[in-house]
């Protein structure tokens, strides 16, 4: 499991989880989203603002989100 912590929200992940690959987004100790980590960030639960969005694109282009 991987817990990265960034803007106030904690992103959630599990190396050999079910597929699709995806990071869980959580604030305040309630799940917020669910989000495939393709190019196009797809969600599969919830909802995420533009920060939140930028947060998870930087975090997969420096090779943090596995």
């Amino acid at each position: 499991m991987g817990r990265i912590k960034q803007g106030g929200y904690i992103f959630e992940f599990w190396v050999g989880d079910h597929p699709p690959r995806h990071v869980h987004v959580i604030k305040d100790r309630k799940l917020l989203a669910r989000v495939e980590l393709d190019e196009h960030l797809t969600l599969m639960e919830g909802k995420i603002s533009g920060r939140v969005r930028k947060i998870i694109q930087r975090l997969m282009k420096e090779e943090l989100l596995k």
